[in-house]
């Protein structure tokens, strides 16, 4: 079992406090990196900052990938260069709450020497899923599509 903490902070700063409050806040993880965040743009939120919606379509994207790695060495293979751009959906759900339903990754690879067959990657990618801890932890629809060169 692991602990993984984090220390979110907002903060008045003597500025007005209504419906238009500043959304801009900071996370502070347990390795001491701190990150700007803020609500998505489209909430009130500062486009410059991290946003809780994309942190966790990036949580689940970077998961993957990281057992995608691991899996790709523990067989042999060499990557040189792992790419994502993951997209996720935000919907009403069946109950009426507005959530993030989908995330799909679309990772892309590159490897060193003898890439593995398309059907090895699709196996790397299927195991890599299957072991992501955040994957496994949420209610999301993830697909992977992979970008077969």
């Amino acid at each position: 079992m692991s602990e993984h903490t984090s220390d979110i902070e907002w903060r008045r700063g003597g500025k007005p406090f209504d419906t238009g409050y500043d959304r801009t806040h900071t996370w502070t993880f347990d390795s001491g990196v701190t990150v700007p965040a803020s609500a998505a743009p489209g909430l009130n939120g500062d486009p410059t900052r991290v946003d809780p919606e994309e942190a966790f379509v990036a949580s689940i994207s970077s998961c993957h990938m990281l057992w995608f790695l691991y899996l790709a060495a523990e067989a042999g293979h060499t990557v040189d260069a792992y790419v994502d751009h993951a997209t996720g959906t935000m919907r009403r759900d069946e109950r009426g709450i507005t959530c993030i339903t989908d995330v799909t990754l679309h990772p892309g690879t590159t490897w060193a020497g003898d890439a593995p067959t398309r059907d090895e990657i699709d196996d790397l990618h299927h195991r890599s899923h299957e072991r992501c801890f955040i994957a496994n932890s949420v209610r999301t629809a993830i697909t992977i599509e992979h970008q077969h060169a």
